[in-house]
């Protein structure tokens, strides 16, 4: 297996540019995820790393090998792909084995390796039918054993599940996840779906209009955020966002939502606000996740953290609700137990968990804390 290290990468298609000067390092084994909305160059950067798309400027490296005027074919990579590009002649079993026979693999081993991937896949039941024949997952699940029964020092999967039923599609991530843990190979995996990042990547690299926007593990990205974009692209539902401004105490601040206020007593939050110039104070954007929003018992002992509400909307969702509050103009969504009760028109007390939170200047988007 192989790293992949990315140096000031750049695609250009025309005047479009799809990839703006990237830098990028996987480790050797890594699992990373690219993360982020469709035309933000997450497949762009893939294919380049393939030899698929010719590089505008920059390098790339796999292991310490320059591959920049290298073919697909000497890179020794496997790539699966959104479409499933198979060989419609050829049965299951035929395009499984295609790669390795054209390496050309003793045939007892390329046996050996397709029926394996294929109890993997749950493909063995139709090894000997035609693409023409299976189903739109059956067909994704081929062109993925394909990829995977190669040995190759990296692994190139773009959206490869994005066509499976939802219940197949959490099957396979659990899956992906362990053929990697055995493989110990090196992947890296595009996807437009968070929890598929979150839940199976080591690190995840969070791309948005052909910029990086943050690289981290899934913790790091879902619980600190670096800018607005990654806070409001990644977690389900999505963080609130409400304009405010800070009053700073000695003790203590109050962020000011339109008329309403609470107080944040947290001494590093309190030191990062200190540190900004005094007119940004007024110009900022306070995120805050659903979860992360207690509605309290009008019992509650008050200690200037308590912010009212009106409920608006309550969604019942099985194993939680989110329900919709407003604050004056505002409207937050709080996830909430199943117990619940308030109904539409109650008023509510809410607080926000100080630990987790967020704070952006608004010009910038980068995050104070």
């Amino acid at each position: 297996m192989a790293s992949v290290s990315l140096r000031n990468l750049w695609k250009k298609y025309g005047r479009v540019e799809a990839v703006k000067g990237i830098n990028l390092e996987v480790k050797d084994k890594e699992f990373v995820a690219f993360l982020g909305p469709s035309g933000c160059g997450k497949t762009s950067t893939m294919r380049m790393i393939a030899g698929l798309e010719h590089i505008t400027g920059g390098e790339i490296y796999i292991g310490d090998k320059l591959v920049n005027h290298l073919g697909p074919e000497e890179r020794n990579i496997a790539m699966a792909f959104e479409s499933y590009a198979l060989y419609p002649p050829m049965t299951v079993f035929d395009n499984i084995a295609f790669p390795l026979r054209a390496a050309k693999v003793p045939e007892k081993e390329i046996k050996e390796r397709v029926y394996h991937i294929a109890e993997v896949l749950e493909l063995t039941d139709v090894l000997n039918k035609y693409p023409k024949g299976l189903s739109g997952g059956h067909q994704q699940r081929v062109s993925l054993a394909r990829a995977l029964v190669r040995d190759a020092e990296v692994y190139l999967l773009d959206e490869p599940i994005s066509h499976l039923d939802t219940k197949m599609r959490n099957r396979m991530r659990a899956e992906l996840k362990r053929i990697h843990q055995e493989l110990k190979s090196t992947v890296i995996y595009v996807t437009h779906d968070q929890i598929e990042a979150l839940a199976m990547a080591d690190k995840v690299v969070v791309m948005s209009e052909g910029f990086i926007k943050q690289v981290g593990t899934p913790q790091e990205v879902y619980f600190k955020p670096r800018n607005l974009f990654v806070a409001d692209f990644v977690g389900e539902p999505p963080m609130n966002f409400l304009d405010c401004k800070v009053s700073l105490g000695e003790k203590d601040c109050q962020i000011i939502i339109d008329s309403l206020s609470f107080k944040v007593f947290d001494p590093e939050k309190l030191a990062a606000l200190k540190a900004l110039k005094t007119a940004k104070l007024d110009r900022l954007i306070l995120g805050i996740r659903p979860c992360h929003i207690d509605i309290l018992a009008e019992s509650t002992v008050l200690d200037g953290r308590e912010i009212r509400g009106k409920v608006f909307l309550v969604e019942p969702l099985g194993d939680s609700n989110i329900v919709h509050v407003k604050m004056n103009e505002n409207l937050l969504l709080i996830e909430t137990i199943t117990a619940f009760e308030k109904k539409e028109g109650d008023d509510v007390l809410i607080r926000f968990q100080e630990e987790h939170l967020h704070l952006f200047d608004k010009e910038s988007e980068e995050a104070i804390f």
